[in-house]
């Protein structure tokens, strides 16, 4: 498991409590996040001054938005690579994906090429905001049979989860691993989902936690607040 929360020795302004970044939408122009490279590097170079030196990128894949494939993000990874060494930003930066749990990714699922990992089989997932999926535990199966490790991003930000917190202690019963967003301690998506992700840190169910930086005005609100 990464040490997501090792502290920062660099010389810089340490505001955020971890050095690696493992999930954010920086790559150029695939996704909701950064629409290009120049507005690419001023995120990185704002993670950067804010303490991380890794950053694991995870473009959306979702079937009816954004069919993000190898020949999508190697691409867009290697133009921020390149782009960055030319800027003099010594960010580490590698990609993975977040996957939408729809069934889209049921389908590459059972492809033969492997899906785009955190780390070894560490795979992030999303589910969407409007209502919990009814065959959730049936997903999850197949993913840990198929050799990965679901990682649940933002559970604070399901609203349906708000008032029966007990769900998530199904979602770890399930098999998931969860991720916390950072500005949702910050109250940066409402108070309900920074007392959702409170109870998730304070219980011990979130045991990640990332910046899903999509744009300047979370990186704005990063650099104001102290999380």
């Amino acid at each position: 498991m990464f040490n997501f929360f090792k502290k920062n020795t660099a010389a810089s302004i340490q505001h955020l409590p971890v050095t690696i970044d493992m999930h954010s939408h920086i790559l150029p122009g695939i996704d909701d996040g950064s629409p290009d490279v120049e507005t690419s590097l001023v995120l990185v170079r704002g993670l950067y001054d804010l303490g991380i030196r890794k950053c694991i990128a995870t473009p959306h894949i979702i079937g009816d938005l954004y069919r993000n494939t190898n020949e999508t993000i190697e691409p867009a990874l290697a133009t921020l690579q390149k782009a960055l060494l030319a800027a003099d930003i010594p960010m580490q930066v590698t990609a993975a994906a977040e996957y939408m749990l729809d069934d889209y990714f049921m389908e590459l699922l059972q492809q033969p090429q492997p899906l785009r990992t955190l780390h070894k089989n560490l795979l992030l997932t999303e589910i969407p905001y409007t209502s919990e999926p009814v065959n959730l535990p049936e997903i999850v199966f197949h993913i840990i049979t198929n050799g990965y490790q679901p990682v649940l991003a933002h559970p604070e930000r399901y609203f349906y989860f708000h008032h029966h917190f007990k769900g998530y202690h199904k979602l770890k019963d399930l098999g998931f691993i969860l991720q916390v967003n950072l500005l949702s301690l910050a109250g940066y998506y409402g108070k309900n989902a920074a007392e959702a992700a409170r109870y998730l840190l304070d219980k011990g169910l979130a045991q990640l936690v990332g910046t899903d930086l999509h744009h300047g005005r979370h990186l704005s609100a990063f650099q104001s607040q102290k999380i």
